[in-house]
């Protein structure tokens, strides 16, 4: 790791923390992952948990070689990076990018506990650029607890031993960690107006609904609405609202005897005609030959 040397005040600490966990990997044997199958496309090099980390500071001027992620559990603190300021606070995460430079610390009046880790490899570029947010470098979870557990469940992997099977199970994990942060970056939260009219097209998928109805429901403008529905899933509300539609079709096609005809009108189809010409353009096949398909 590239680290500017600094001579650090009297109230920051170079010394560990009081029930701190702390795993770092031997270079060689980095180095040695980083060729190997399974590990090259992501490996975890350092991991850790420093709790109540008052005097907790590191300043990187060139970056780091690594990309850095930080989870903030308690407390709080600045991390700067490429000269602006970010406050992580709890529920919060950050990703800085290998070779971007950067600082971070913890605050001297309510210094955080934080998670962090350390990733290489192939992927580990355009993982950790799924997990930086879209307005903002720092990404509010809702599912902390998850992912308390994922970097709990992944420092415990790395302080038994340093094996390529545990290297191994570290890669994946740490490949779920991220994801879900990245997720938790997308994803609507909890009273939103977004998942709010994503579960009222969950309670209608046996009806049309136009957008601008939907929007009036959630009290914001369709063109609002639309943007923050292509920003979460990728495309419109007519299209979430009909790939509901089409996965109650599959379930009821997979689990009932139900004809084509009566599955078309429980997803809101009256025609079945052109309930079978969109199923087939979704899916490749018609609903009759869905059915057949072996699965499981």
């Amino acid at each position: 790791m590239d680290e500017t040397p600094i001579i650090p005040p009297p109230h920051y600490r170079m010394e560990g923390f009081e029930h701190q966990r702390l795993c770092v990997l031997p270079r060689p044997l980095v180095d040695t992952a980083l060729t190997t199958a399974g590990t090259r496309r992501l490996l975890v090099t350092d991991a850790g948990y420093f709790p109540l980390a008052r005097g907790h500071r590191r300043v990187r001027s060139r970056g780091a070689a690594e990309t850095v992620v930080l989870l903030c559990v308690a407390g709080r603190g600045t991390v700067t990076i490429a000269g602006e300021s970010h406050a992580l606070t709890p529920s919060t995460s950050i990703a800085i990018s290998a070779g971007t430079p950067h600082s971070y610390e913890a605050s001297d009046d309510d210094p955080w506990s934080i998670w962090w880790l350390h990733v290489r490899g192939t992927d580990a570029t355009e993982l950790a650029a799924q997990t930086l947010g879209r307005q903002s470098p720092i990404t509010r979870l809702r599912s902390i607890d998850r992912v308390v557990a994922l970097f709990d469940e992944l420092v415990t992997v790395l302080e038994r031993r340093l094996s390529p099977p545990q290297l191994l199970v570290a890669s994946g994990i740490a490949w779920n960690l991220l994801t879900r942060i990245a997720a938790d970056s997308i994803l609507p939260g909890d009273g939103s107006a977004l998942e709010r009219a994503m579960r009222y097209l969950e309670s209608r998928v046996d009806g049309n609904i136009q957008v601008a109805e939907l929007a009036a429901l959630v009290g914001m403008s369709p063109s609002h609405l639309s943007a923050l529905f292509r920003h979460a899933t990728g495309s419109g509300p007519a299209a979430f609202h009909t790939s509901l539609r089409m996965t109650h079709a599959r379930n009821l096609l997979d689990t009932t005897s139900l004809s084509v005809r009566e599955i078309a009108t429980a997803v809101g189809y009256t025609d079945p005609l052109y309930f079978s010409r969109h199923f087939r353009r979704l899916h490749g096949v018609n609903p009759t030959s869905y059915r057949a398909q072996h699965k499981g």
